[in-house]
């Protein structure tokens, strides 16, 4: 269990750190019940750890590294990883803009290399125009104007990882021709966002196709919308955190690293995109600019 040093913020150390623990505790044949038992700690609170989701304490890491029986040195090097996981993402400053839920992502989401898209029924978060967004949220929930606002302005800051100069994440993007074709908000408003796509889809670092209505059934009418997120690799060439597919839902989200789990839905992407007789977008690219100069009129 190697531990990789990296500056992202706090959810890749989190990450790592709850898994190093959750390989320590099966090495040492506990079960997640039996390790509660003995640390006098919830079960849920054990699951939160080993699945990245809190900060630790040095103290707590070492209590839980003596009872697995982990060597000295590895035990020194959780401990230091442990204080990483109290570093606080620059999200942190928008409050409770954020939801718990969404906290994971966000940190995974600025630490990726790559970014694999899939959504069939409106624009992703970063693709999104402030007044598409706005409008969004507006319709979500009983959310109180300033929350909108501030929840607008963590994604717009989010969407800087798409068009900084320097380095800027890859990213392949797969929208449904529904999400050009329901109208969100006013034609002005739709007309903008569709124009920000075509734009965005020229950005060297992107690849944004659209699946037409003609295309018919496909694989992803099946799956809904997801996010697969590949990482920096280490000097050695290995990956700093195993890839992951993000699966959101209205209330909470799901997060999956088994390697044939990532596999199912790369195979998913794959079978969505090779089919769209598109030629190096192309077509997209013309639907794009149909539909801004028909919300236009």
């Amino acid at each position: 269990m190697e531990i990789a040093a990296t500056g992202m913020g706090s959810t890749v150390p989190r990450r790592q750190l709850g898994r190093s623990l959750r390989e320590a505790r099966a090495a040492a044949g506990f079960t997640v019940r039996a390790a509660a038992k003995v640390l006098e700690w919830s079960e849920p609170k054990i699951w939160r750890i080993e699945t990245g989701q809190v900060s630790m304490r040095s103290l707590d890491v070492e209590a839980m590294c003596r009872m697995y029986g982990v060597a000295p040195d590895l035990t020194e090097a959780l401990m230091g990883l442990a204080k990483e996981t109290k570093a606080r993402g620059w999200w942190h400053a928008y409050g409770d803009a954020v939801p718990d839920w969404f906290d994971v992502y966000v940190g995974l989401e600025g630490a990726a290399r790559d970014l694999r898209m899939y959504e069939s029924e409106m624009v992703p978060g970063l693709f999104q125009t402030a007044a598409y967004a706005r409008y969004v949220m507006t319709t979500a929930g009983a959310l109180s104007p300033e929350e909108i606002e501030r929840r607008v302005l963590v994604r717009m800051q989010r969407q800087s990882i798409v068009t900084r100069p320097v380095d800027p994440t890859r990213i392949e993007v797969v929208i449904g021709e529904a999400v050009l074709r329901r109208p969100v908000g006013d034609r002005a408003l739709m007309a903008a966002q569709c124009r920000h796509l075509a734009d965005l889809a020229e950005r060297p670092n992107v690849r944004l196709r659209v699946v037409p209505f003609d295309r018919g059934w496909h694989i992803g009418c099946t799956t809904g919308p997801f996010v697969i997120l590949r990482f920096p690799v280490a000097g050695d060439g290995r990956e700093i955190e195993p890839p992951t597919v993000y699966a959101e839902g209205y209330t909470g989200a799901l997060y999956l690293d088994r390697p044939a789990e990532v596999k199912a839905f790369d195979a998913v992407f794959t079978s969505v995109t090779t089919t769209l007789d598109d030629d190096r977008g192309a077509r997209s690219r013309k639907l794009l600019h149909d539909a801004a100069r028909e919300y236009g009129r």
